[in-house]
């Protein structure tokens, strides 16, 4: 199967380097050129993007994927087959949405189409998407509506938590070790102000997908030796929060509850895509239609994507894509069955797409 062998060459290569992830473009680029469809590859910082577009209409569907993986061992470069599920490292994350878009865009072109189906594959989605998604959003890339097909156990994801990272420096003064009373102790401090975080209000709204932000305390430092009141403390936060709440207003809340300087590393925008959306409700029957399910189930998305570029300008974006499991992990895996299922969505989707 065609699917099957494209995956296998794109699992086989380890692109979590900048080198390989462009070799991967290179690959898919020499690929789609010899299935008739001819696009361009452009270059930013490094990075390599490649876009092309089939099809007429006032209307346009974007389709991206990313072909960089986080790193894994040598042995999860050699791909294998156990039923339905096909083993590797980016078999879900997402090498295998990349294949199903590509295959529906091989389709696509012998087909009459009534919009504009533009696709996109990108190099740098795990470090940020800023070379490309980002990137190519800058330079008027963009549609109606956009498909990552990031691994979604075929649920349709409507909303993405927001990204913030705060560093928060405390200080104290130091003291003797045996007589911690006369100093404050800054270490302690900076904990004190992890509770005050954790229990404030808006940190604790929640969505129809998520029970609340959640907050990871991902670094501490403070103190150098054993026997002195540490004067100074580091903390770092990386804050997942809720899509609809507005960021600022987290800053400001934290600032007001703890002693010590805020610091804002990050603030990236979550995604939150309507169900009235008529591009969204038109997906929904066509996957109804070619799967023949009843119901089809949308969620949320705890981590980040590169769809999040094009909603943060206003164009709807969405992640759909196959079912998988232990992305990132080391038994990472896909679905053969769900693969070709989303590729016949996409397929019948862009048709009826104007």
């Amino acid at each position: 199967m065609e699917s099957i062998s494209l995956l296998k060459e794109l699992v086989e290569i380890d692109s979590s380097t900048i080198e390989k992830a462009n070799e991967v473009i290179d690959y898919l680029a020499a690929y789609l050129k010899n299935n008739g469809i001819h696009g361009k590859i452009l270059e930013y910082k490094g990075y390599k993007s490649y876009v092309s577009t089939i099809g007429e209409g006032s209307k346009t569907l974007v389709l991206n994927g990313h072909l960089d993986v986080v790193s894994g061992k040598e042995e999860q470069f050699k791909p294998y087959i156990d039923g339905d599920r096909f083993y590797g490292r980016g078999s879900a994350d997402m090498k295998g949405g990349v294949v199903a878009i590509v295959q529906a865009m091989i389709r696509l072109k012998k087909e009459p189409l009534n919009c504009k189906v533009m696709l996109q594959l990108v190099t740098d989605e795990e470090i940020g998407g800023f070379h490309c998604t980002r990137y190519l959003v800058e330079k008027g890339y963009i549609g109606d509506f956009v498909i990552c097909t990031e691994p979604t156990n075929m649920t349709l994801s409507i909303q993405a938590k927001g990204i913030m990272r705060l560093d928060i420096v405390t200080n104290g003064f130091s003291a003797h070790g045996s007589r911690p009373w006369e100093g404050e102790n800054a270490i302690l401090k900076s904990m004190r102000n992890y509770e005050k975080i954790e229990k404030l209000p808006i940190l604790r709204i929640g969505s129809e997908f998520y029970e609340k932000t959640s907050i990871n305390l991902a670094l501490i430092k403070g103190g150098d030796i054993y026997n002195r009141v540490p004067d100074h403390s580091f903390m770092g936060l990386d804050i997942r929060y809720v899509p609809h709440i507005d960021p600022e207003k987290i800053v400001k809340d934290i600032e007001e509850v703890v002693e010590g300087e805020v610091i804002v590393k990050v603030i990236e925008p979550g995604i939150n895509v309507s169900v009235e959306c008529e591009d969204l409700k038109n997906l929904m029957k066509v996957i109804k239609e070619v799967t023949g399910i009843d119901q089809v189930k949308t969620s949320g998305q705890h981590g980040s994507s590169d769809a999040r570029f094009f909603t943060s300008i206003g164009v709807p974006a969405i992640e759909f894509g196959p079912i998988g499991e232990h992305w990132h992990g080391d038994s990472e895996y896909v679905t053969m069955s769900s693969v070709l299922n989303l590729e016949n969505i996409l397929v019948e989707y862009a048709k009826q797409f104007q």
